[in-house]
């Protein structure tokens, strides 16, 4: 019985020694807009407003108000994304990990922050776990694929909050 416990602990750790270590890579972004922060985010803010700013994505709100704890799934189900954090004008979510696939600590936060009276910026950032790509082309690709879709979700925030 020693022997069978001592096997199933060395093969145990020689699989862990064989997953990838955690690769985290942050995206910052940020768009000006020419419009107060409060009002900025009364337009873009809500809690399911990805939809109207990332074309053809879905969003329900499955459990909770808009607050912390707040659940949504987008893209017809295949997301699900939680609330971590609310402040005046922004909010952090995070995607729970998923039996039987990797996890890649998936975090974004979006805020407005006032520049001037009538002005503000939209920040936007994304971190998460690109270690489970192939090599560094395919981390970098996948890089380039998020942050081109939430560039352009910057763009029709602006447009959307400047009335356009």
């Amino acid at each position: 019985m020693k022997k069978l416990i001592l096997g199933a602990f060395a093969a145990l750790c020689s699989l862990t020694a064989l997953a990838a270590e955690p690769e985290y890579r942050a995206i910052h972004l940020d768009i000006d807009v020419a419009k107060p922060a409060a009002e900025v985010w009364g337009k873009i803010g809500g809690w399911c407003d990805i939809s109207v700013w990332v074309a053809n994505f879905d969003c329900k709100v499955t459990s909770g108000n808009g607050d912390v704890g707040s659940v949504r799934v987008l893209a017809g189900g295949r997301i699900t994304e939680i609330m971590t954090a609310k402040t005046a004008l922004g909010y952090g979510y995070t995607q729970p990990a998923v039996a039987g696939q990797f996890y890649n600590l998936y975090h974004g936060f979006m805020e407005v922050v006032p520049v001037s009276a009538t002005s503000s910026k939209v920040l936007y950032t994304l971190m998460l776990d690109v270690s489970d790509k192939a090599d560094a082309a395919a981390k970098d690709a996948d890089i380039a694929r998020r942050r081109g879709i939430f560039e352009t979700a910057l763009k029709n925030m602006k447009k959307i909050a400047e009335g356009g």
